[in-house]
């Protein structure tokens, strides 16, 4: 039984609608595979600031040797007691790296006055500053997306174009990472940007 009939007279049935969903969501979980493989890295200001999820302590050395790292902004918190943690600040230690710690939470809306601070951090800490936080997706995102509108002064869209699937985040209402969207959405009059 035919449900849909596009352009082109070829019904579309309940089951090839339920295959292309499959198909969509299988290239959507490859492609969200490959982000958490290649560490996530990208330049959010290239020679600025560079985005990735939780770098390996080999990892790290290679970022800052690649794109000249001075500052590593943990967006994960102290974890002090944790060998992800304690090897990365270690690792920082060894390469006379800044690091910053500012605990974020990917299911819970930052402060008016927690957005403010954070784009006070990033904006005075030592370039080329590297954000990280577990998968370089939702905090990395919302961190990104305030130094872009806040910092860098790139607009909006370059802004929002940092909370995206492109990098991993998937803004969708009902999750928790969803989150990171509305604080951006209430950080925009800092940043000169009209709600709308």
């Amino acid at each position: 039984m035919a449900l849909l009939t596009d352009r082109f007279h070829v019904p579309l049935t309940y089951k090839s609608i339920a295959r292309l969903a499959l198909i969509t969501l299988a290239v959507i979980g490859l492609y969200l595979g490959y982000l958490q493989l290649s560490n996530n890295v990208h330049a959010v200001v290239a020679g600025e600031v560079y985005r990735a999820s939780q770098p390996s302590p080999d990892e790290l050395k290679e970022l800052a040797k690649d794109y000249g790292i001075k500052t590593v902004l943990n967006l994960r918190g102290n974890e002090n007691g944790k060998a992800w943690y304690d090897d990365e600040v270690a690792t920082a230690k060894s390469l006379n790296l800044n690091y910053i710690d500012f605990r974020m939470s990917a299911s819970k809306e930052l402060t008016i006055e927690e957005g403010s601070r954070l784009m006070a951090i990033m904006a005075s800490a030592p370039k080329p500053l590297l954000i990280h936080c577990r998968a370089g997706a939702d905090r990395t995102g919302l961190a990104s997306a305030i130094y872009v509108a806040g910092v860098a002064k790139l607009g909006e869209i370059a802004a929002e174009s940092q909370i995206s699937l492109t990098y991993g985040h998937l803004s969708l209402f009902f999750i928790g990472a969803y989150a990171m969207d509305r604080t951006f959405e209430k950080l925009e009059p800092m940043f000169g940007f009209l709600n709308s």
